[in-house]
């Protein structure tokens, strides 16, 4: 049933509208929860080793004023307000609460309620973000954070420490890319087809470029094809480091390889910003006997202090952080 500000919303379109609406919305909340759920177990289990590790919860937003036609999508969910849970990190404090189901209406977080903040006709990307600012300050300000429901609850989060990164699925499109603060993957990207653990590598190798500061590199030292494919290959090499801590297989990040790279590499006319599939493969598998003989011996393998960079002027695994 929808609330009485949703009947008044559905005025904007038809049963069968807000039935592919809905759709529509579960859809990419599904893909969204999936790299959420990956991203979450990656940036955790690493947090001891980044540059820059920040208390989070886990809690991803969705603000209807991002749609293309945001009454539509209030009255297909039900919701009086905009703001509403998107996705709940499996595993994380916001997850483990059991108060914070996909779809549940949002009003204030902390002491900030979210209903005065002006919006734009639609597509407004901008105020969510805000958003998840005030999530990432209000965190790291005051130690917890009190998310106040629709209903009239108040829910207080308790953090853990997470690698200081963002995971944003995207609308459309293959690929997959990281620019310093998140990790972006499209939504038609194939590795969603492929069981968690070998998905996981590519999220693991776009966090690397992240936690390696490669953006900031880049910018700093050019994005020539020779400088790109340092990067590539480092990223590359530092996956496996991060799947192992998150407590997935290593090798899971040489199947991603060996399964995506066959199609996707160019074959004779290969990007030459990359190594090819089968060698970046065979990076990948030479950096599995360091993780191993340091998994059973420490129970985590500390790239901070054990990684070999590529890149020039890495000391050490770590490097500035992108944001």
């Amino acid at each position: 049933m929808l609330s009485s500000a949703g009947a008044l919303a559905a005025q904007d379109g038809d049963a069968p509208d807000l039935a592919r609406e809905r759709a529509a919305i579960e859809t990419f909340q599904r893909f969204d929860q999936r790299l959420q759920d990956v991203g979450w177990r990656l940036a955790t289990g690493n947090a001891r080793f980044c540059e820059r590790a920040i208390p989070a919860i886990g809690l991803q937003l969705q603000d209807t004023a991002s749609y293309g036609r945001p009454a539509l999508a209030r009255a297909a969910l039900g919701l009086e307000g905009q703001f509403a849970v998107q996705t709940a990190a499996r595993g994380s404090p916001a997850a483990r609460s059991g108060a914070l189901p996909s779809n549940r209406g949002i009003t204030a977080l902390g002491d900030t309620r979210l209903s005065g903040w002006p919006a734009k006709p639609k597509m407004d990307w901008e105020r969510l973000k805000r958003a998840h600012d005030l999530i990432d300050a209000s965190l790291a300000r005051d130690g917890h954070l009190l998310v106040g429901l629709a209903d009239g609850e108040t829910v207080r989060i308790e953090p853990v420490a997470a690698c200081a990164t963002r995971f944003e699925l995207l609308g459309e499109g293959k690929r997959a890319l990281a620019d310093g603060e998140r990790v972006m993957i499209g939504i038609r990207f194939p590795a969603f087809a492929y069981e968690e653990e070998v998905f996981a590598g590519v999220v693991a190798h776009e966090l690397a470029h992240n936690l390696l500061g490669h953006s900031a590199w880049l910018d700093a030292n050019g994005r020539n094809q020779r400088n790109i494919r340092l990067t590539e290959r480092e990223a590359d090499r530092l996956m496996p480091w991060l799947l192992a801590n998150a407590g997935y297989d290593p090798l899971a990040g040489q199947r991603f390889m060996e399964r995506w790279g066959p199609g996707n590499d160019g074959g004779l006319f290969r990007n030459r910003s990359h190594d090819g599939w089968d060698e970046r493969a065979e990076f990948i598998a030479a950096e599995i006997p360091r993780i191993q003989r340091l998994m059973e011996a420490h129970g985590h393998a500390d790239w901070s202090r054990h990684f070999r960079r590529d890149v020039p002027g890495g000391d050490g695994a770590r490097a500035a952080p992108g944001r």
